[in-house]
Formats: C-alpha cells, structure tokens, sequence
C-alpha cells in the first residue's frame, strides 16, 4: 500500500496558502488525513515542481509520525512554559490533536484568526479550510489543522515573533522598498534581501530576536505580501536558470550582469555575493543606483 495518497490540490486565496490534501499511512496502523502546505510564505515554501512536492511530502510523511508527535509535543511545552495564559495559547491547545478543528466549537473568541496568525508568525504550520462540514455545528465552518513539522518549517526558515516584526518595521520606517515610500505599516511584511532559496544549514541563524537596528538594515527590506511573493518567484528563478532577474522591466544591475557568475556557489552564505547589484536584493540600493545613472547621463 502507498504511505502516502494525495487526495486533492486546494488553495486559501486571502492567506496565499496552497495545499495537498493527503493521507498518510503508517507501519502501526495509524492513519493521519490533513493537508501539507505547499505554498507558506511564514515557512519560506513555495513549490510548484512535481518532483519538489514529491520530495517535500515525503519529509512531511516522516515528521507527522505518531512515534515524533510525544516528542514534538514536549518541544512546544517548553516554548509555552511562560506564556500559558495567552489567548494564543488557548488556540494551541485546542489544535495540538493533530486533528481537523472547528474553529466555532473549541475557542469561542471572535478575534480566532488574529490567534492563528500569531501561531503561525511563531512558525507554526497551520493548514486552513474555509467550507468543511461540521457534524457538530450542522453548518460549513473554517477548520485549522495543526501539521506537526519544526517551527520555521522544513526550509530552514527564521522565526520572529510579532515583537520582532514590528521592531523590523519601525527601524525600517514603514518605507515599501518596491514603492519607494512610506506606506502603512499593517501592509508591510519584513523580506530577507538575501533569499531563503539559497540558504542552507549554515546560513540560518539560530536567533534574530536581538539583531541590532544595523543589522536590520543590512539583511531586511519591507515589501507587501504580493511583491514578497513576486520576488521569491523571481529568486526562483534566478536559482534555476542562473539568469538574475530585473524589477520593472528595467535589465540594470549596479554590480555584475544577468547571468549569476560561475565562481560563486549557488547556496549558502558565499552565494549571497552573487545577489550584489541585483535590484530585487536590495531595491533601495538598487534605485538609488539607476537615479545616479541617470544623474550622470543629465550633466
């Protein structure tokens, strides 16, 4: 028998979340149905490839096992050692069955959605659906799935809290690098200049909640959710093709050409040079550099 089925693709537009439906089998008898983000910008993961999705499940079939889940459990008792009487906490508990949950039958709190959004910034992965029947309510109602992987997910992704985020966004000045101005801050999201496509063991660092205001400014810019995931499209590419992307349809970098140099390594710490000049890294930089080009051009 197959360990895993997948039963259906399915996507959360207003979360820009897309997910596998799937079952999974195991040696024990135990079967888990749930669903296995494919697309979860918390997570860093965006996979379209049939043979990446193949490969991610499987990983995901391994961390779900029920022999992982006491383990995983205890990880997160420690996490919520200090924060027991947060409302956020009160939604942990209620989905820590592992099991597709009415969101109306266990946390009567209208503010539900602010909770799993906070669970989901403290890197937990939470699959979403908007129209399941519930046999209790009799009615359609959101069901949330909590999927047993590492906070941060498997890609090795950094995990901030909300306090991080807003300290990010403050340094940052609410300045929307793509738009080239101060916006409000609930549309911003913090973006790794270097991207997490590229990152390996290595490059993730254990912490970020005491970076400095430098180093905020040296390693984040602020983008809105669609232009984050626009980039990370665009850094996909990059990594695939070897050809640097371009913002705006203008082909200028203020380091380098389009095509990612052979010397420097595809992944890792040492990758992020070839990023140097490239106007989706650092948009700010890389605007400057043009309005300097065309200052030049004027004189």
């Amino acid at each position: 028998m197959n360990k895993i089925r997948i039963h259906q693709s399915r996507s959360h537009r207003k979360a820009s979340e897309r997910y596998k439906d799937v079952t999974f089998y195991y040696e024990d008898g135990t079967v888990w149905e749930g669903s296995i983000p494919i697309e979860y910008r918390r997570t860093g993961t965006n996979l379209y490839e049939e043979k990446e999705i193949q490969e991610y499940l499987k990983k995901a079939y391994d961390y779900c096992q029920p022999s992982k889940r006491q383990e995983w459990l205890a990880e997160q008792e420690k996490f919520w050692a200090s924060k027991r009487k947060e409302e956020t906490w009160q939604l942990f508990e209620q989905l820590k069955t592992f099991k597709w949950t009415c969101v109306s039958c266990v946390y009567n709190n209208p503010n539900w959605a602010r909770r799993n959004q906070d669970l989901k910034e403290m890197g937990y992965t939470i699959a979403t659906d908007t129209n399941r029947f519930c046999e209790q309510c009799g009615k359609r109602r959101t069901f949330l799935i909590l999927v047993p992987l590492p906070r941060g997910g498997l890609s090795g992704y950094e995990i901030w809290s909300q306090a991080l985020r807003e300290k990010i966004v403050k340094v940052l000045g609410s300045y929307d690098a793509y738009e080239g101005k101060r916006v409000k801050s609930e549309s911003l999201l913090p973006d790794h200049k270097f991207p997490e496509i590229r990152w390996n063991l290595e490059t993730k660092r254990n912490s970020i909640e005491h970076l400095t205001d430098e180093e905020i400014r040296r390693d984040f810019q602020l983008l809105s959710n669609q232009r984050n995931l626009q980039k990370r499209e665009v850094c996909r590419s990059c990594y695939q093709t070897n050809i640097r992307g371009y913002p705006f349809g203008i082909k200028f970098y203020s380091q380098g050409n389009e095509q990612w140099s052979e010397e420097i390594p595809k992944t890792g710490k040492e990758a992020e040079q070839g990023c140097l000049g490239c106007g989706w890294y650092d948009l700010e930089a890389w605007r400057q550099a043009v309005n300097q080009k065309l200052k030049e051009f004027s004189e």
